[in-house]
């Protein structure tokens, strides 16, 4: 079941029809002049809507069965310009790893609200950590070269509990 379904979604995102398996022969038992049923011994161009059923028939009895239809194209929504500064939170087990990852950082591509979005919700609070504050992804790079270099202003955090 779950390799049909994975077969399909594949079809569907190359936009091909796959062949039929494991039928050589039409059935003598369909009508197969009526409607526009066919056997399909080879691939070819997925036309009309992206819908498609896969069935499981399973060895215990079990039967399921699940319809896929294709998502519509849209295009990709516009990426929200900053006006207001945006912080992008770092942490670190070590201040070298802390350097460290301010150096990838300034590699990363995309809108710098995002990016400061994932860094806030994904990323453990860790013992060292900066926080670069910009508008636009130069303002960002300068940040992160300050505290890659050392220069920038870093913290470090007491572990909860210690006092």
């Amino acid at each position: 079941g779950v390799g049909g379904v994975i077969k399909m979604v594949q079809a569907m995102r190359h936009g091909v029809l796959p062949r039929t398996l494991h039928a050589n022969e039409r059935s003598p038992h369909i009508d197969w002049s009526a409607g526009e049923l066919s056997l399909l011994t080879e691939a070819q161009p997925w036309e009309g809507p992206m819908r498609a059923g896969v069935s499981s028939f399973g060895v215990s009895g079990t039967n399921a069965h699940v319809i896929i239809e294709g998502a519509a194209q849209v295009e990709a929504l516009p990426t929200p310009e900053t006006t207001t500064p945006v912080p992008w939170v770092l942490s670190a087990k070590s201040e070298q790893a802390l350097k460290d990852q301010a150096a990838r950082l300034k590699a990363v591509e995309g809108a710098p609200l995002d990016i400061g979005f994932s860094l806030a919700t994904t990323r453990a609070a860790l013992e060292y950590r900066a926080v670069v504050i910009g508008q636009d992804i130069d303002g960002f790079r300068r940040g992160l070269d300050a505290v890659a270099e050392g220069q920038g202003i870093t913290g470090r955090a007491e572990p909860r509990g210690k006092t």
